[in-house]
């Protein structure tokens, strides 16, 4: 199907300027020159559209990131690295952060070497390489070392670590699940599906199952008194 630039801004709330940028910066095909200012748009512009929008404002995704991925837009979704950058960027969640190799995270925050062997050992510490330990690492080595403080083991983590592991799993599958039934038309559909699973529903979830039980204690706890 085939659309005016009206109504594709009226399709995706998009201004018209916006859309003509996205053109210019090469993140939207060409639009089909009919004649002399005359252009039609396609099915494919109002998805990708509504993909870079969803990553601008869901994701916080920079026009570079989002060019970058669209330009492997058509490679396999599973396979390509490229399209999936923007989405390891975000789980990394170390933009910004300063990082250091093992030797200078240990200095520099004043870790035990000791407890950052046998924490990287049980997975609990998981640096993106060598050389990229940050300081979210060692706010997860502070937490153990409070857990040992006061003579307790840091069973909860190595749980954590534990169907973390699982849960891994299960979203590859749900990721190739996604590859097998990708297509141009439901581009936009399969990255919310990525996107929302993966960054709000499982926290939805995980937050409510802790507080219901921590409110069920906390009645139970009322009742008794």
């Amino acid at each position: 199907m085939e659309y005016k630039i009206s109504e594709v801004v009226a399709k995706t709330n998009v201004p018209k300027s916006t859309i003509l940028y996205y053109i210019k910066e090469g993140l939207l095909p060409e639009a089909k020159k009919i004649k002399h200012n005359v252009h039609k748009y396609s099915n494919e512009h109002i998805e990708l559209i509504k993909y870079i929008k969803y990553m601008q404002e869901s994701m916080g995704s920079s026009i570079d990131e989002i060019k970058a991925a669209l330009e492997k837009k058509n490679d396999s979704f599973s396979s390509s690295y490229t399209m999936l950058a923007p989405l390891m960027n975000t789980l990394s969640g170390e933009t910004g952060l300063k990082h250091y190799d093992k030797k200078e995270f240990i200095e520099y925050f004043a870790l035990d070497a000791s407890l950052v062997d046998t924490l990287l050992q049980d997975e609990i510490i998981m640096p993106l390489n060598e050389a990229e330990f940050s300081k979210k690492d060692a706010s997860v080595v502070t937490l153990v070392e409070h857990f040992l403080e006061v003579g307790l083991d840091y069973t909860i983590l190595k749980e954590y670590v534990k169907h973390a592991k699982i849960l891994s799993k299960l979203e590859k599958q749900m990721q190739e699940s996604l590859c097998d039934v990708r297509n141009e038309e439901n581009f936009t559909t399969l990255w919310k599906i990525m996107f929302d699973t993966l960054f709000q529903t499982k926290e939805y979830i995980f937050n409510r199952a802790t507080y219901k039980i921590l409110f069920t204690t906390l009645k139970n706890e009322i009742s008794k008194k």
